[in-house]
């Protein structure tokens, strides 16, 4: 037997589990069930090191394949859970992909249930779209995907998706045409059954049409596809276009490394190519000033927050020195005392970014109600107990130990 796995805090302890033995007969005092989405294989959780994991059976071949595109995903800074390790060589017996939970997501049935059907059968499509274009973008054919091997995070008031499952996947330098349209053929087949299924369970009134949802997500990715890949012709008098299409990329999440401009008689003809474009702009902006790591849109939030505490500065008289500076007062005076407040029992419910996020919504709706700016403290209180008390806990979304299956 031979175990390949990425050294951190806590992982020795995968060395005492019973490799040898076939998944399914694991003692269920070793697991920890989690609500997940559906598979074809034997998956198990464990917690190990204060982390939670993911335990796969699956043929060594596809394991160690499965293992290598994971990493290879993280190392590019992808949406997708992280490859912790192979267990292979077991007697008789499959390979077991290890791979780290991801803590605030949730399957796609459990996220239904946790908020109103309508606001998650709205962002679902976008999310699913966004994740499809990250990955082309990278050369990365998913091969399989499905709202059963992807996961959703919250980010202030949408979705965010990660890659759970690349059993069938390839990573080429670049995609093809015929690449990226297979792809989109294969997510949209698997989606419209999905979708059926949903409908079923939740009624057509709940969810819609699921052809229409399943369309919706292929309209979105070419909609999103067109507008960081699309040729764009402007005379010579209109500079500014290159400017106005770069912000509208940036506002998109997406920063552009390198174009192109090719001379025409009337003008330029402006080019962006997918191998440059790069996802993520607001939240490596928000790292690199506070450290903070958030979903894209929770970073587009915890920024403008940032951008009015410094004009609340500049009104107070005190010229801030730098965006470093301001961001560094804003973390330690403004946002840690926030999530600071939030007793201990309670954080499991949002992750700190979408926490912060949902406050200033909730101080907005407050303010509004009430006719008067309401102080943070006062809309801490109020968030803390009537929303806040009233939420799942989603860090981890663990099930009862008797729906442990057999």
């Amino acid at each position: 037997m031979r175990i390949q796995l990425v050294p951190d805090t806590g992982r020795h302890e995968f060395l005492d589990l019973p490799w040898r033995t076939p998944l399914e007969e694991w003692d269920p005092a070793l697991l920890t069930v989690v609500d997940r989405g559906i598979s074809r294989h034997v998956v198990r959780f464990v917690e190990r090191g204060g982390g939670l994991y993911a335990l796969k059976e699956i043929n060594d071949r596809l394991a160690h394949k499965e293992y290598r595109l994971l990493r290879s995903l993280r190392r590019e800074g992808l949406p997708a859970v992280e490859g912790v390790g192979v267990v292979s060589d077991r007697p008789g017996l499959d390979a077991i992909l290890i791979t780290r939970h991801l803590d605030y997501s949730l399957p796609y049935r459990l996220m239904l249930a946790s908020r109103p059907v309508a606001e998650v059968r709205d962002r679902l499509p976008t999310a699913l779209a966004d994740l499809l274009v990250r990955l082309h973008l990278t050369g990365f054919f998913w091969g399989d995907c499905s709202l059963s091997n992807t996961l959703f995070a919250r980010d202030a008031g949408a979705l965010a998706a990660y890659v759970v499952d690349v059993e069938t996947a390839e990573h080429h330098d670049q995609l093809t045409e015929g690449q990226r349209s297979y792809d989109l053929d294969i997510a949209q087949e698997n989606l419209i059954g999905e979708f059926y299924d949903l409908s079923a369970e939740l009624g057509d009134e709940e969810l819609g049409d699921p052809e229409e949802m399943a369309s919706t997500v292929r309209g979105e990715y070419e909609r999103l596809w067109e507008d960081l890949t699309a040729e764009e012709e402007f005379d010579v008098d209109e500079p500014a276009r290159l400017v106005q299409r770069l912000e509208r990329l940036n506002d998109r999440g997406f920063d552009v490394e390198e174009v192109e401009l090719d001379a025409t008689p009337s003008g330029y003809r402006l080019r962006v190519r997918p191998q440059v474009v790069e996802p993520g702009h607001h939240r490596r902006r928000l790292q690199r000033l506070t450290g903070l790591d958030a979903q894209e849109n929770q970073a587009r939030r915890l920024l403008e927050d940032i951008g009015a505490y410094r004009e609340s500065l500049e009104a107070a008289g005190q010229q801030p020195v730098s965006d470093a500076a301001v961001a560094g007062r804003w973390l330690t005076e403004v946002f840690e005392p926030a999530v600071a407040s939030v007793p201990s029992e309670l954080r499991g419910k949002r992750a700190a970014a979408e926490l912060y996020h949902e406050l200033l919504d909730h101080r907005w709706h407050l303010s509004q109600l009430e006719g008067r700016d309401v102080p943070i403290d006062e809309a801490i209180a109020s968030y803390l107990g009537t929303v806040l008390t009233e939420l799942p806990d989603e860090r981890i979304a663990i099930v009862r130990p008797s729906d442990i299956p057999r």
